[in-house]
């Protein structure tokens, strides 16, 4: 029998979606599931999109340009601007999700074996197009004790070499709700431009900021323009996640036509979600604010329910739907099958991501799951509720 390639035995699973078959198999044995596993908002899609899916009007569903609608990439200029970001629409390139928006631009401006420095825990779907690509992410550890603030210069010099070409960032980050500060940015600039390397600055969560402290992009640090290449996606500001539209950014012309070869090779992005994602800029500044209100209300329930259960230690995210938790059990992703198998409390369980598969250093976050407080309140006080209950009998709790 033929063997599969090296890079499919490589490419992790993914800790968000792994333990899927195990849900599967709860809500058959018919237990209610409360998904803290997931950034899938729950709050509805701005009624603006909704109603241009419902009224398509076009006898044929055409290939759109390579590099998206015109009209759509002019009305995003106007929406950047509102972030002091100065773009024109031949800048950005829409892409089919931000997942496609990281692998293309790894795949422009990295060579095979080329080393990409990532601050850890790190969304993991970085690791898999990092190995698609043939790229080598090296971690730099940042720790919940320290809220998973930056390190000092000096770590990142420590793993710079011959062979790195860029820093990849997540501000405000996935998985841990961190907000990078001022001058945490002007390290990473200083970082870039003294090595050279490009600046990859994912950035889809930047309506999601709960501090005074401003949000910094990468597009405004100056004396980089040609580093950056800025990846975004509607998915989690409309709750669009099913379109399937991203963006990729970057006033470097020559990682934007290597970026347009691979977009001419996979012909268009998707044109039904461009039309979505068009008319939901449009979306009344009311729908924002009460977005951004809830979001708020949640974090505070999640972040006050979980420090009061014994043992459970969780810092305050600044941004973003998630939070890292520390638990008292001796290995989480035991405990998150374990609540999906072997565990329910009157007819419910709770779905975690265990936080192992966020690290790439052997044995980081062992005990860490990642959260995400996309439930109502009345369901997140629940889920909270039963996951105490679960980590009170669980076997291999420590505490």
């Amino acid at each position: 029998m033929p063997k599969i390639s090296e890079r499919a035995v490589e490419m992790p699973q993914s800790p968000i979606r792994k333990l899927a078959p195990l849900a599967g198999k709860a809500k058959e044995r018919g237990l209610k599931v409360y998904h803290l596993n997931i950034g899938q908002p729950d709050l509805h899609t701005p009624k603006s999109g909704l109603d241009v899916l419902k009224n398509i009007d076009r006898q044929v569903l055409e290939y759109s340009p390579s590099q998206g609608f015109k009209s759509y990439r002019e009305k995003l200029v106007k929406y950047y601007a509102k972030y002091n970001i100065s773009l024109s629409a031949d800048d950005i390139i829409i892409t089919s999700g931000g997942s496609e928006a990281v692998l293309f631009a790894f795949l422009s401006c990295l060579n095979p074996g080329d080393e990409i420095i990532v601050p850890e825990p790190a969304y993991a779907n970085y690791m898999a197009f990092a190995i698609s690509a043939g790229a080598k992410i090296r971690t730099i550890s940042t720790t919940i004790e320290e809220g998973f603030a930056l390190p000092k210069v000096e770590k990142f010099e420590e793993l710079i070499n011959e062979r790195t070409r860029a820093i990849l960032i997540c501000n405000p980050n996935n998985p841990t709700g961190y907000l990078y500060s001022k001058s945490e940015m002007n390290q990473i600039r200083d970082l870039v431009k003294r090595h050279d390397l490009y600046l990859f600055s994912d950035e889809v969560y930047r309506e999601f900021i709960y501090t005074g402290s401003p949000y910094i992009s990468a597009c405004h640090l100056e004396g980089i323009e040609q580093n950056v290449v800025l990846i975004d996606s509607v998915s989690k500001r409309y709750s669009e996640c099913g379109i399937r539209i991203g963006a990729l950014i970057t006033k470097n012309k020559e990682v934007h036509n290597a970026v347009m070869k691979f977009c001419q090779a996979r012909l268009s992005p998707p044109l039904i979600g461009q039309l979505v994602a068009e008319a939901s800029i449009e979306t009344p500044a009311e729908y924002m604010r009460e977005m951004y209100d809830e979001y708020v209300s949640r974090r505070n329930c999640l972040i006050d329910g979980l420090n009061r259960i014994p043992g459970v230690y969780s810092p305050i995210p600044m941004g973003a739907f998630y939070t890292m938790a520390r638990l008292p059990v001796d290995d989480a992703e035991s405990f998150c099958a374990w609540c999906l198998s072997d565990f329910e409390y009157e007819g419910e369980t709770v779905m975690l991501a265990p936080a192992a598969g966020f690290y790439t250093t052997p044995g980081a976050g062992r005990d860490e799951v990642r959260i995400a407080y996309v439930l109502n309140k009345e369901d997140l006080t629940r889920a909270l509720f039963v996951l105490q209950k679960a980590l009170e009998t669980y076997p291999g709790r420590t505490i």
